[in-house]
Parts: structure tokens; sequence; C-alpha cells
């Protein structure tokens, strides 16, 4: 099984998150990629889409490969395993981590017009991605929804590793995801389309 692009991933989502339309969700999408998958699960629930903003810290070097991430309220997330793995410390990766915090500013004046971020006190919200790798920047995402008040945080994405997914499941309060493929590869591999989403993209779909 392979997706057609990220809206046909974000249809087959959908149909797998029909039991939150009671719950009147807030969809999230982690920019860009997560914002057009989220967009057709929020349309087909029947629930608002916005954005939360997280940004992967890529390893020296392979800047694909998440060693960890950080998020809006200063939020930071280490892929320890993956650290470890490289044989990195923190420290290795902390100009990196400053030069993805200074882009998460610029990408909230840009993505927010201004708009201060959802009041998210006492509700679900559903945080969407096109796909899982290592899950630090999922598990940044949820650090922040949570820190802003969520009172459920579900975590759902059209395909990721099983182990990934497990782990996600200790920081979530449900995981939903479709496709959990033991040979994973990448997550544009389990695309036909998956060209970059610009940030013009993003702003059309969340109409500023």
């Amino acid at each position: 099984m392979r997706f057609a692009d990220r809206a046909d991933a974000g249809r087959v989502l959908a149909g797998r998150l029909t039991h939150l339309r009671a719950e009147n969700p807030l969809v999230l999408g982690l920019p860009r990629g997560g914002v057009p998958v989220a967009a057709e699960v929020a349309t087909r629930l029947g629930a608002e889409v916005d954005v939360v903003l997280v940004r992967k810290v890529g390893a020296p070097g392979h800047p694909e490969l998440a060693v960890g991430a950080v998020g809006e309220g200063d939020v930071t997330v280490h892929a320890d395993d993956v650290l470890r793995d490289l044989d990195l410390a923190w420290s290795d990766v902390a100009a990196t981590a400053a030069g993805e915090r200074a882009e998460l500013r610029r990408r909230a004046e840009l993505l927010r017009a201004g708009a201060a971020p959802r009041d998210l006190a006492g509700r679900t919200v559903i945080l969407v991605d096109d796909g899982v790798a290592t899950g630090s920047t999922m598990a940044a995402a949820v650090r922040v929804v949570r820190g802003m008040g969520a009172a459920r945080v579900v975590v759902a994405v059209p395909v990721a590793p099983p182990d990934v997914l497990v782990r996600l499941g200790k920081v979530a309060d449900e995981v939903v995801c479709p496709l959990t493929p033991q040979r994973f590869v990448a997550v544009g591999y389990w695309y036909e389309d998956f060209n970059q989403v610009q940030d013009s993209e993003v702003r059309a779909i969340l109409g500023r």
C-alpha cells in the first residue's frame, strides 16, 4: 500500500478517526507536510484545522535524520537512542537547535499572521503529520499542546515504524496509524507524490 499524495493519506487517516467526531476535536498539522493531511482529516470530521509549531533538529551531515526537536513554549525533545547510535551529545547539535528555534519564530510570524495560538484548554487535539520516522518531532508537538492545556492528545499519522508508535503511545492518549511497515525506509517512500509543501500552500489552507 502506498498513498497517492498527502490528500489521499488524509482521507485514509480520517477514516480511522471518526470515533472522535463527537468530541469536537481541533486538528493541528505539523508544518509543512502535515498540514495538507490535517486539512483532509478536519474536513471529514467537521473540525477546525490549525498548526502546531515544532522543528526537527537534524544530525550533523544528515539533516533528515532527527536527533531531537524543538517546539513552541521552549520545548526540547532529545532522541537519546539516535544520539547514542551516532555517538553524539546534545551539545554537538546546540547550534543547529538554535537555528531551528529561529526558524520557529519566523514560521510563527508567517503562518499565524500575528494571531495568537489557539486556546487548547480542555480540548481534544488531534496532531497530524504526513508520517513519522523517529518520533522526536511528534513527541515535541505532544509536549507543546499538553503545555497549552489540551485535555486529550491523539497522534494521527498515515505511516510510521511500529516501534516508534509504541514510544509515542507512552506520551499521547491515543495513537492512530493505518500503515505500520516493519521495513520502513522513509516517509516519502510510502507516497507516489511527495513533493515539498510550500509556506504559501499552508497559508492558503489556513485561510491566512
